[in-house]
């Protein structure tokens, strides 16, 4: 199944599915690896040079020179998503970020993007559960004036009702296009809300149209006044820049926002689940749809802290050692071309499926899932790719996996390190999305190495383990006919924030 990709660590994710996914990197990359690099994969390249440094009022500033290109890519990362809204408020961590585009008391609403064009770059935002990210992409020389707009608006933003009143209307227009008109996203969205009891992960990242509704300036205020604090938040850049250079502008611009607290966060623990849960949805759409969740353990950051040793001494190791397998499992299924999934239920005669997909929720600040997905082939059924599905675990649990299998993914990870250099943006967003789990500056390369740890026996194991049907959500898109009555709809307001959020 074609699922929207995720680096290791670093993406946004769709609204209700927190995974782990390859980003397969070109073939001839796979081929020098696979043909000579099997010393590197052992022993990769020293990592470049990143240093991280704490303000005074508790911002923390991660630098990565990358002087290959005149450019330079910035980032503010603030540590609070959807997952810390409560009842009633859903979607305001989204409406925030669309307002932090209304202005300042020297920047009018809607000229933070003008003048970042202006300076030659670019610039976008994004939400999601865990957190929310905005960046800009600039010429290395304009990286003073892009930190000065940024540290303005993340201390200073300031905008009148009735600016919030027009911007709700384009962040229910994104509802309405984005989900509401879309029946998987919408299945996505029931599902999450059926998956999870407790955990906020059970509210859309874009809110229910009620809270919508019902959402106030007072309630975006609220809620920047409350989280958008320095200690709750991190700059990060990469690119043609110098670390003291970095540090004197991060001194300057976001040294003089005052210091406040953090809030405290309420643990919000997933309770067990104790049986199989199950939600058919009915929509107009093209084709069926069948996708499994099964609840399963994450990666802690703490279980990183030693990369060498074995299984680290650590009351979660144990959980970890099996998020890795899991992701390792994964991977098996469906991280390349002609993988498992593929073979057995898109191929042949007797194929069940025009698609099928596996992927894990490695890390986050929720719990996390494993997914198994597929479309019926012509003249299948939903039951029967599901089945079929869950065959293919069930055969890795009696069987276990080859050496072959395990060294192409392995390879496939090591490949993927390499082409995420070819951006100082993912690089970037690579760190940032780093501090937000808590992990070290080298988080990315020590999950590599947790991963090429991980044995035949681990992933044979994980997969006897994780898959019955006491913790399986299966949610299906059973499709309906058209209304032959019902025009096209066309957005009726812009939507820009289109990089996840």
């Amino acid at each position: 199944m074609k699922h929207p990709r995720q680096t290791l660590l670093a993406s946004p994710v769709p609204l209700s599915r927190p995974v782990f996914r390859l980003r397969r990197a070109p073939a001839a990359v796979l081929v020098a690896l696979c043909l000579g690099a099997a010393a590197f994969a052992q022993a990769p390249a020293p990592a470049p040079v990143v240093e991280k440094f704490t303000l005074a009022n508790g911002l923390t500033v991660i630098v990565k020179p990358d002087h290959r290109a005149p450019t330079a890519a910035h980032m503010l990362w603030v540590r609070v998503g959807s997952m810390d809204e409560v009842d009633g408020t859903s979607g305001v961590a989204h409406a925030l970020e669309h307002m932090m585009f209304k202005g300042t008391a020297t920047v009018k609403p809607g000229d933070f993007a003008k003048r970042v064009a202006a300076l030659g770059g670019r610039d976008n935002a994004f939400t999601t559960r865990d957190y929310t990210g905005y960046h800009q992409q600039i010429p290395a020389a304009k990286l003073e004036d892009v930190m000065r707009l940024e540290a303005d608006r993340f201390a200073h933003m300031q905008w009148p009702d009735e600016e919030f009143k027009r911007e709700i209307e384009v962040v229910k227009e994104e509802r309405r296009l984005r989900t509401e008109d879309s029946p998987r996203a919408m299945l996505y969205e029931q599902g999450a809300a059926v998956t999870f009891i407790t955990s906020p992960y059970r509210r859309p990242v874009v809110g229910w149209m009620s809270d919508l509704d019902a959402m106030t300036a007072a309630d975006a205020r609220d809620f920047y006044r409350r989280w958008y604090v320095p200690a709750n938040a991190a700059v990060v850049v990469a690119g043609d820049v110098e670390i003291a250079q970095v540090r004197k502008l991060a001194e300057k611009y976001y040294g003089g926002i005052p210091a406040r607290p953090v809030p405290e966060r309420k643990p919000r623990t997933e309770p067990e689940q104790d049986g199989p849960r199950r939600l058919d949805y009915k929509a107009p759409a093209s084709q069926a749809y069948v996708s499994m969740s099964f609840k399963v353990p994450k990666l802690e950051p703490a279980d990183l802290l030693d990369p060498v040793a074995g299984a680290p001494a650590s009351p979660t190791a144990a959980g970890s050692r099996d998020a890795l397998a899991l992701t390792v499992l994964a991977a098996v299924l469906d991280g390349y071309g002609g993988a498992r999934l593929e073979r057995a239920l898109g191929q042949g005669d007797n194929r069940v499926s025009d698609g099928a997909g596996a992927s894990n929720g490695l890390m986050g600040r929720g719990p996390q899932l494993f997914v198994l997905d597929g479309v019926p082939a012509d003249g299948k059924t939903t039951q029967q790719v599901a089945e079929a599905l869950r065959r293919e675990v069930a055969l890795v649990a009696r069987e276990g996996v080859s050496e072959a299998e395990l060294k192409r993914v392995k390879t496939q990870w090591v490949a993927s390190e390499i082409y995420k250099l070819d951006s100082v943006f993912s690089q970037a967003r690579e760190l940032g999305s780093n501090w937000i789990q808590g992990l070290p500056l080298d988080g990315s390369e020590r999950v590599i190495a947790g991963l090429r740890r991980v044995t035949a026996a681990e992933v044979q194991a994980v997969a006897a383990k994780y898959f019955g049907d006491d913790q399986m959500t299966m949610v299906t898109l059973l499709p309906q006919p058209a209304d032959p009555n019902r025009k096209p709809r066309k957005p009726a307001l812009p939507i820009r924030h289109g990089d996840g959020s």
